[in-house]
């Protein structure tokens, strides 16, 4: 096995990146969207920046529902799905 050198981390990360995909918009849109959590936000500012990272990713339909709840917090999760009329969509 041979080893690579680089001058910088940077002309390593921009190789791993063309080697494995990072370069696909499609395929780090999807990265970004696994990535995502709603953390401290509002669930506004999440349905927000969710909505932004999925545009581009080809998630649509149910993928994209189960990936939205997923990442939403534990907390709102739960009282949407016991609520007497659960909503069907992130609007």
């Amino acid at each position: 096995m041979g080893i690579l050198e680089y001058e910088t981390a940077g002309e390593f990360l921009t190789d791993i990146k063309k080697e494995f995909g990072g370069e696909d918009e499609k395929a780090t849109k999807i990265a970004e969207l696994r990535r995502l959590e709603q953390g401290e936000k509002t669930i506004e500012e999440f349905v927000q920046e969710f909505r932004k990272v999925a545009r581009g990713s080809e998630y649509e339909g149910r993928p994209l529902v189960e990936e939205f709840k997923k990442k939403m917090n534990r907390v709102i999760r739960k009282k949407l799905i016991e609520a007497e009329k659960p909503p069907t969509s992130i609007k």
